[in-house]
């Protein structure tokens, strides 16, 4: 791997009940998340090659740490986002190019498809910042009970010369869902939106 990675974190979420009501079967969600090295920390490059070949490799590896960590297989997946935060002394760009050109195919790759675009965040921080990753349907842009978020911390990241890297799937949408739209079990899975 071309990742300098200092660490991975993986967080697990399970919600059994929302506003005192059970919610069943419990919604799970799972982010996996890199720290790494800034190779351009404090450095303009024209050429963001090596970042956006490394997003191809995270996308493999968090992927898969994420869908282990909610013990399914791939396919079962229903909802994923992605995200990134460069420390200080990166730019903005270092994480688009990590998110973007190539990061999405390994994570479809993992989850035995995904019609939908991957949705995702970027942003600068300081150490402990926080990362809110966007979560909507792997198939289908327009079921609405998928359209979440998880907030991610990790207390020590990033530093200013690394990338926290996430990626976030889910076994199902918000918990007790009622604002209507596209249901689940209604998709088609063709061209991303329905």
């Amino acid at each position: 791997m071309s990742a300098k990675i200092r660490k991975i974190v993986t967080i697990t979420e399970e919600v059994a009940t929302e506003m005192g009501r059970p919610v069943d079967p419990p919604q799970r969600r799972a982010a996996a998340i890199a720290v790494i090295a800034n190779p351009f920390a404090s450095t303009y490059a024209e050429d963001l090659t090596p970042l956006i070949d490394i997003g191809e490799e995270l996308g493999a590896l968090l992927t898969a740490r994420a869908v282990a960590a909610l013990g399914i297989d791939g396919t079962l997946v229903q909802s994923y986002g992605k995200a990134a935060a460069v420390g200080e002394n990166g730019e903005l760009e270092h994480a688009a190019a990590i998110l973007h050109p190539k990061m999405g195919a390994p994570v479809r790759a993992a989850l035995g498809g995904g019609a939908a675009l991957v949705p995702s965040s970027k942003k600068r921080c300081g150490v402990g910042g926080t990362l809110d990753v966007p979560l909507g349907h792997k198939d289908a842009a327009y079921v609405r009970s998928h359209f979440d978020g998880m907030e991610i911390r990790i207390a020590d990241a990033p530093r200013a010369d690394e990338i926290m890297v996430a990626i976030v799937v889910t076994d199902g949408g918000r918990p007790l869902p009622r604002v209507g739209g596209l249901q689940h079990g209604e998709i088609k899975g063709e061209d991303g939106l329905r």
